[in-house]
């Protein structure tokens, strides 16, 4: 019983937050993420290019397109 009821507080985070929708701020954060990981598949990019492509897109600064 002790056992059922630790799993079950330390589940409750993560289940309370499938409920809400994500913030407007996750929202842009996750269009961005987006947005970058398709550029960055369509220039092929791999490996450090793809970290530094990445990096810079994610910041927002001009990433040499």
């Amino acid at each position: 019983m002790r056992a059922f009821l630790a799993v079950m507080l330390l589940a409750m985070p993560a289940i309370a937050q499938q409920d809400r929708p994500p913030t407007d701020a996750q929202a842009r954060q996750q269009e961005r993420m987006r947005q970058c990981n398709a550029d960055a598949r369509q220039n092929n990019l791999a490996g450090e290019a793809r970290q530094r492509f990445m990096s810079a897109c994610l910041a927002g600064r001009p990433t040499g397109n």
